[in-house]
Protein backbone atom coordinates (compact mmCIF):
# COMPACT_ATOMS: atom_id res chain seq x y z
CA UNK A 1 0.00 0.00 0.00
CA UNK A 2 2.55 2.31 0.91
CA UNK A 3 1.50 6.22 2.19
CA UNK A 4 -0.85 6.86 5.24
CA UNK A 5 -3.19 8.80 3.27
CA UNK A 6 -4.03 5.89 0.82
CA UNK A 7 -4.75 3.62 3.58
CA UNK A 8 -7.14 6.07 5.06
CA UNK A 9 -8.83 6.26 1.74
CA UNK A 10 -9.48 2.69 2.15
CA UNK A 11 -11.07 3.13 5.16
CA UNK A 12 -12.88 5.31 3.77
CA UNK A 13 -14.37 2.88 0.94
CA UNK A 14 -14.49 0.63 4.00
CA UNK A 15 -16.41 2.29 6.68
CA UNK A 16 -17.36 5.85 5.64
CA UNK A 17 -16.64 9.32 6.71
CA UNK A 18 -13.47 10.98 5.60
CA UNK A 19 -9.62 10.52 5.25
CA UNK A 20 -9.07 12.93 8.16
CA UNK A 21 -11.19 10.11 10.09
CA UNK A 22 -8.25 7.45 9.81
CA UNK A 23 -5.44 9.77 9.18
CA UNK A 24 -3.75 9.62 12.63
CA UNK A 25 -3.99 6.15 13.27
CA UNK A 26 -2.62 5.21 10.06
CA UNK A 27 0.32 7.49 10.87
CA UNK A 28 0.46 6.22 13.91
CA UNK A 29 1.61 2.72 12.20
CA UNK A 30 3.91 4.75 10.23
CA UNK A 31 5.96 6.73 12.59
CA UNK A 32 8.63 4.34 12.85
CA UNK A 33 9.64 5.33 9.19
CA UNK A 34 11.71 7.82 11.32
CA UNK A 35 13.93 5.45 12.71
CA UNK A 36 14.17 3.80 9.69
CA UNK A 37 12.74 4.45 6.06
CA UNK A 38 12.30 1.00 4.70
CA UNK A 39 10.12 -1.73 5.01
CA UNK A 40 11.86 -2.96 8.02
CA UNK A 41 10.12 -0.14 10.32
CA UNK A 42 6.96 -2.34 10.21
CA UNK A 43 8.68 -4.41 12.52
CA UNK A 44 8.23 -2.14 15.44
CA UNK A 45 4.05 -1.87 14.83
CA UNK A 46 2.95 -4.07 12.09
CA UNK A 47 1.75 -7.11 13.96
CA UNK A 48 -0.64 -8.43 16.21
CA UNK A 49 0.55 -6.64 19.50
CA UNK A 50 0.50 -3.54 17.20
CA UNK A 51 -3.09 -3.24 16.86
CA UNK A 52 -3.44 -3.88 20.28
CA UNK A 53 -1.29 -0.62 21.09
CA UNK A 54 -3.06 1.09 18.49
CA UNK A 55 -6.50 0.55 20.39
CA UNK A 56 -4.77 1.64 23.86
CA UNK A 57 -3.58 4.46 22.49
CA UNK A 58 -6.88 5.57 20.47
CA UNK A 59 -9.30 3.87 22.55
CA UNK A 60 -11.37 0.61 21.37
CA UNK A 61 -13.48 2.76 18.57
CA UNK A 62 -13.32 5.95 17.26
CA UNK A 63 -16.56 8.19 16.00
CA UNK A 64 -16.05 9.10 12.14
CA UNK A 65 -17.10 12.41 11.18
CA UNK A 66 -20.38 10.72 9.99
CA UNK A 67 -21.24 9.56 13.78
CA UNK A 68 -20.55 6.19 12.88
CA UNK A 69 -18.64 4.40 15.39
CA UNK A 70 -15.76 2.44 13.92
CA UNK A 71 -13.62 -0.62 15.64
CA UNK A 72 -10.00 0.61 15.73
CA UNK A 73 -8.86 -2.82 15.83
CA UNK A 74 -10.54 -3.30 12.61
CA UNK A 75 -8.43 -0.35 11.14
CA UNK A 76 -5.51 -1.35 12.48
CA UNK A 77 -6.25 -5.17 10.77
CA UNK A 78 -6.43 -3.33 7.83
CA UNK A 79 -3.60 -1.57 7.80
CA UNK A 80 -1.46 -4.61 8.10
CA UNK A 81 -2.84 -6.36 5.94
CA UNK A 82 -2.62 -3.95 3.34
CA UNK A 83 1.15 -3.81 3.46
CA UNK A 84 1.86 -7.17 4.22
CA UNK A 85 -1.31 -9.66 3.67
CA UNK A 86 -1.40 -11.01 6.82
CA UNK A 87 -1.00 -10.31 10.32
CA UNK A 88 2.26 -11.27 11.32
CA UNK A 89 3.03 -11.91 15.68
CA UNK A 90 5.80 -9.84 16.95
CA UNK A 91 7.73 -13.36 16.79
CA UNK A 92 7.29 -13.81 13.32
CA UNK A 93 9.35 -10.28 13.10
CA UNK A 94 11.98 -11.14 15.68
CA UNK A 95 12.79 -14.78 14.18
CA UNK A 96 13.55 -12.52 11.00
CA UNK A 97 16.57 -11.27 13.00
CA UNK A 98 19.92 -12.49 12.70
CA UNK A 99 21.56 -12.07 16.43
CA UNK A 100 24.60 -10.09 16.39
CA UNK A 101 26.69 -10.18 19.57
CA UNK A 102 26.61 -6.68 20.77
CA UNK A 103 22.96 -7.46 20.63
CA UNK A 104 23.53 -9.75 23.77
CA UNK A 105 24.92 -8.35 27.30
CA UNK A 106 28.42 -9.83 27.94
CA UNK A 107 28.36 -8.77 31.59
CA UNK A 108 26.01 -9.79 34.39
CA UNK A 109 25.33 -6.54 36.57
CA UNK A 110 23.75 -7.30 39.79
CA UNK A 111 26.65 -8.25 41.44
CA UNK A 112 27.64 -4.20 40.92
CA UNK A 113 24.30 -3.26 41.34
CA UNK A 114 22.33 -5.67 43.63
CA UNK A 115 24.12 -5.44 47.39
CA UNK A 116 22.82 -8.55 48.70
CA UNK A 117 24.15 -10.41 45.61
CA UNK A 118 27.71 -8.61 46.16
CA UNK A 119 27.60 -9.63 50.00
CA UNK A 120 26.81 -13.37 49.25
CA UNK A 121 28.74 -13.81 45.78
CA UNK A 122 32.13 -14.79 47.67
CA UNK A 123 30.72 -16.67 50.19
CA UNK A 124 27.79 -18.72 50.27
Amino acid sequence: MGHCYHHALSSVKKWGGVAEDYLPLHQWFDESKAITADFRHRALRHHAEGIFMLERFFGATIAISTGRVVPVRLIGEQHVVEDLGFIPSFADWVRCIRPEPWMGRAQPIHKQVDPFAAATAGGA
